[in-house]
């Protein structure tokens, strides 16, 4: 759990939370209350789970009246960059379990605690506010209460809605379109501001005041440091009131297709306290079944697609990619015990093999997968590895998983998409055509592929072998090919100089040219696979090189400080951060492959496995207190500190630190 006490550090305010809804959608700010991001929202749908995701709610204004005075409970940042009004003072904690909480500190003593959670099981965002009156004394409402006792009339909560309706990477604008109108029913309200989005529900416990208005200028600073558009209107249809003496102050706020009638998302429940108590308490049970910090952290990251499940790559703005999913579900499921999830996971993108190839990505708004990884397939085969090992697998289920890795080593093979073939020459695949990013270094901003890596990488060889290996178990037309590119790869990889490995031979397929650019994908040869391409000696070099020249607290850098492409920082427009991608930005979870490599150099011995948690993982485990908290980024700078960067929620990387914990014994 992270918890922020009194007084916040204002370095700390900009710290981001997150409440996936498991359809793709989800919530999300600061511990600051203040947006810094266009995808912070209390209300972000997917239309088309997981993808379609559009911004109903983006967020609020709160505040209490008491008497004349006003006491704000939100701040919003303004252009050019105005904090109004600064609440930072008065937010008295801030903490993340069960779900985003914060205490503010009021005139005379008394607290208020706001909470949000959302629902899994219903989709709806959750908002509750309670009061508590100085040393835990609660007002006496009692009509026939002694004068003497008499406590002064509760304060007025206010809540005004601020809403947009757009694409999440989109921003909003003020416009003539949008329909403010409000259909009032009991405790809902039910607003259509574009026709062709869903429309908004809230189901309260306030009273209703229909007061239209436009908000402009908001500044989100986290898009102006990625060189994006940064400004955004927003428009407010009304004003919620809450009398605080009564109890709780409740809303919940649903995305209603508009075909539905106004009171189905809230169900039968004729009251939104009842309601919202029955979530919270559903809610708090599904959480805590969960088991530690980090498993309640990995669900967030399974999801739905269309009748079956998947994994999102990371918050806010990935969606499920190939290659992220069947890294991350090594740690975030068959590590973590959630194997019929895998299954069904694996199941479902088995069925999508073409050529030998898994697409590496589903656009967001539909349309054709896009086919564009060498390694995507075979870090599939390498999850089907995991999965067969951990779980009792079903007859039906190895079949077709073993029917989808046959036709992928038929596919690689044989020859498939942009020359990714086995070379007959030494068994070993080769890749790779101009203006395009097959590995996982695939940085490309315009035509300019970043990092190309034609020809043979190091950590594709790595992948390639172990799944001729694994395959190999159940057809042994796969034992001889394995075998030629084991000793291909042990004659061919080693850098005489060093002992470590090149980064990619045979480059642009001229052969016998190599990179000798120190990365660390040669750590796959000796650690985060399921067979070792590297023992002991062998593989002292390898980790001996990665850890002098690309070791951070925070993960693996992906190039040696003393190249001269060397990007120590991730930061600046589009082009910047993506020449910066690959080029020396940290990435944590090549942590995980790292870890394993040491331990097979230094011994997999109980003292080790200490020594290795302590140094290594610690460092990370710290990081879920920053940040994306109780989650891991998905990059850091290169040069120190470190400070994260990228996505703030990284499926992988929590993935890989799981795997790591579970690896040395620590159940996270």
């Amino acid at each position: 759990m992270t918890r922020l006490d009194s007084p916040i550090d204002a370095g700390r305010l900009d710290d981001e939370w997150l409440e996936a809804d498991g359809n793709g959608g989800f919530a999300s700010g600061t511990a600051g209350t203040a947006r810094t991001r266009r995808y912070h929202a209390l209300l972000l749908a997917a239309t088309q789970p997981p993808t379609g995701r559009v911004v109903l709610v983006n967020g609020i204004e709160a505040w209490i009246e008491d008497g004349e005075r006003k006491t704000a409970l939100t701040m919003q940042r303004y252009a050019p960059d105005l904090l109004y009004p600064d609440i930072s003072a008065s937010i008295a904690s801030f903490a993340t379990s069960p779900w985003p909480t914060w205490r503010f500190l009021l005139d005379g003593g008394a607290v208020l605690t706001a909470e949000l959670f959302v629902a899994k099981a219903s989709r709806e965002t959750v908002l509750r506010w309670r009061l508590e009156a100085p040393s835990g004394i609660k007002p006496d409402t009692r009509t026939d209460a002694p004068a003497s006792h008499a406590m002064p009339p509760a304060p007025t909560l206010k809540v005004r809605p601020l809403m947009s309706g757009r694409d999440y990477h989109a921003l909003h604008h003020e416009n003539p379109a949008f329909a403010f109108d409000a259909q009032i029913d009991g405790e809902r309200v039910r607003w259509q501001p574009y026709g062709d989005l869903p429309g908004i529900v809230a189901f309260s416990n306030g009273s209703y005041t229909h007061a239209p208005d436009w908000y402009r200028s908001f500044c989100y600073p986290r898009e102006r440091e990625r060189g994006l558009d940064y400004i955004e209107d927003l428009a407010t249809p009304g004003v919620f009131s809450f009398d605080l003496g009564k109890g709780d102050a409740v809303i919940m706020l649903r995305a209603q297709l508009s075909t539905e009638a106004a009171g189905t998302p809230h169900g039968a429940c004729d009251s939104a306290v009842r309601r919202a108590a029955l979530l919270a308490g559903f809610e708090e049970l599904r959480r805590a079944s969960r088991g530690s910090r980090l498993e309640r952290s990995a669900d967030t990251y399974i999801v739905a697609r269309g009748e079956g499940r998947t994994i999102v790559a990371g918050y806010p703005w990935f969606t499920d990619w190939g290659r992220d999913t069947f890294i991350a579900m090594r740690g975030l499921l068959i590590a973590n015990g959630r194997h019929e999830d895998a299954g069904a996971i694996l199941l479902e993108w088995a069925a999508t093999v073409s050529e030998g190839m898994l697409p590496n990505r589903f656009p967001d708004a539909g349309g054709v997968p896009e086919y564009n990884s060498v390694d995507a397939s075979l870090w599939f085969v390498v999850a089907v590895h995991d999965y067969f090992e951990a779980a009792k697998v079903p007859g039906a289920t190895r079949r077709v998983l073993q029917g989808a890795v046959d036709a992928i080593l038929d596919g690689y093979a044989r020859g498939t998409r942009y020359r990714i073939a086995a070379d007959p020459r030494d068994g070993l695949l080769r890749a790779g055509v101009p203006g395009v990013q097959l590995t996982w270094m695939d940085a490309k901003a315009g035509d300019w592929v970043v990092t190309p890596r034609i020809g043979k990488p190091v950590e594709v060889e790595a992948l390639w072998i172990n799944a001729l290996r694994i395959a190999g178990a159940w057809d042994a037309r796969w034992r001889e090919l394995e075998a030629r590119a084991s000793a291909s790869f042990a004659e061919r990889f080693v850098d005489p100089s060093t002992g470590a490995l090149f980064d990619v031979i045979d480059v642009d397929h001229v052969e016998g040219k190599v990179d000798r650019s120190i990365r660390p994908n040669q750590i796959f040869a000796a650690g985060g696979l399921p067979f070792a391409l590297l023992e002991g000696d062998a593989a002292r070099p390898v980790v001996t090189e990665v850890q002098t020249h690309l070791l951070t607290p925070m993960g693996l850098r992906t190039l040696a400080p003393a190249d001269p492409a060397y990007c120590g920082r991730y930061g600046g427009g589009v082009l910047e951060r993506d020449g910066a991608y690959h080029q020396g930005t940290v990435w944590p979870w090549l942590l995980g492959p790292f870890v394993d490599a040491w331990l097979r150099v230094n011994g997999d011995t109980a003292v080790q496995r200490a020594l290795a948690h302590e140094r290594f993982v610690a460092p990370l485990l710290a990081h879920l207190d920053r940040a994306g908290l109780d989650h891991i980024s998905e990059v850091a700078d290169g040069d120190a500190p470190h400070t994260p960067g990228g996505a703030p929620f990284q499926a992988w990387s929590l993935g890989e630190l799981l795997r790591m914990l579970k690896r040395l014994g620590d159940p996270g």
